[in-house]
């Protein structure tokens, strides 16, 4: 559907809720999002994704308050002529991306202590109620295309090559629990404001991709596009999460295996965003200079 058709549904089902604010679309992206006033959020799926409009209610009802930042309030989750919609509250704050690149050292680290701190607390959520998925069949799945996706989008030599023994070489045993997983924690799905001599986290958004699984899987996006690619911030993200210096023997390899693994993997994106130094051409090298 075009954007003129997306606002104008947007405009009638603010109208059926009793909001009359300016609607204005947020950047690209998967599906239309529109800021309702300063108040609101209206994320508009079409009919055909019932499962992520189902996904992004469900996971907000059971995040809404347990985490130790914000995230929007479930309003409404509808639907109207061509699109199911989520009227969700709208959280306030600067992307994270958009000034990362100003912080100093010692902001970013404390931010990544907060990040983990947040893992931690998602991965506790109760799941009940939450769809749960057969994560050993998807793993299978994933595991069986993936050397033929990371192909499709151009990977070549020589990393293409070490896919498979690679993931042959890597354990990812079944997780002793499956927890709620976001999968794309990223600085574009993460607001921050000023707080004292700091920032903090202001808000996570976007829960439509979330699944129930493996915890570790969560951290295939936050080494490229939350740590981005530094050992050391990628550390305090563990220390925010608790993890001792014991499960974390191994943890780069597996963490690797799911960046390889994850639903929407592109390594070549990934190698073009955290370029390695020439005398990394091993995935276990790059394990090592990515995450530690």
């Amino acid at each position: 559907m075009t954007a003129d058709a997306a606002h104008l549904a947007a405009r009638a089902i603010a109208a059926r809720h009793g909001l009359s604010g300016e609607l204005v679309r947020f950047g690209a992206g998967s599906v239309p999002v529109l800021a309702v006033g300063e108040g609101h959020v209206l994320k508009l799926f079409p009919l055909d994704e019932a499962a992520h409009w189902q996904t992004e209610r469900a996971v907000l009802e059971a995040v809404e308050g347990r985490l130790p930042v914000p995230t929007p309030a479930l309003f409404a989750a509808d639907v109207h002529e061509g699109w199911r919609y989520v009227l969700m509250g709208r959280l306030h704050g600067q992307p994270l991306d958009e000034v990362w690149g100003g912080l100093p050292a010692a902001v970013r680290e404390d931010l990544m202590r907060q990040v983990g701190e947040t893992l931690s607390a998602l991965h506790a959520v109760p799941i009940t109620g939450l769809e749960a998925s057969d994560w050993g069949a998807f793993v299978a799945a994933q595991r069986a295309g993936c050397v033929a996706r990371q192909a499709q989008y151009k990977l070549t030599s020589p990393w293409l090559e070490q896919v498979e023994p690679f993931l042959e070489q890597v354990s990812l045993p079944s997780p002793a629990a499956q927890v709620l997983l976001h999968t794309e924690v990223m600085h574009a799905h993460l607001l921050v404001a000023p707080s004292g001599s700091g920032w903090r986290l202001s808000g996570l958004f976007d829960f439509e991709p979330a699944m129930v699984g493996d915890p570790e899987y969560d951290l295939a996006s936050v080494g490229v596009f939350v740590s981005c690619g530094d050992p050391a911030l990628f550390a305090r993200v563990l220390d925010g999460m608790g993890m001792p210096a014991a499960a974390r023997a191994g943890l780069a390899r597996r963490v690797m295996a799911w960046m390889l693994l994850h639903r929407y993997s592109r390594l070549t994106w990934y190698l073009e965003r955290l370029p390695p130094p020439p005398e990394v051409r091993t995935l276990e090298a790059l394990a090592t200079h990515w995450l530690g």
